[in-house]
C-alpha cells in the first residue's frame, strides 16, 4: 500500500504542471483522509457515488 507521501502521478504535458494524486492513495484504500493546512484539519471523503467531498 502507498504511503501518504506518495509521488505525484505523471500528467499530460502542459505549461503549468500541478501535482496529481490518486484519491485512493491519499485515503490508503479507505474512503477518508485528513489534510492539514495552516494548522487546520480538513477531511477528504470519497462518496459511494465516487465523488470527493472536502470539509473543514
Amino acid at each position: 500500500m502507498n504511503q501518504m507521501t506518495s509521488d505525484p502521478v505523471a500528467t499530460t504535458a502542459t505549461p503549468e504542471v500541478f501535482p496529481t494524486y490518486h484519491a485512493e492513495d491519499l485515503t490508503r484504500g479507505g474512503i477518508q483522509a485528513r489534510i492539514l493546512l495552516n494548522g487546520q484539519i480538513y477531511s477528504l471523503r470519497i462518496t459511494r457515488a465516487g465523488k470527493l467531498i472536502l470539509t473543514k
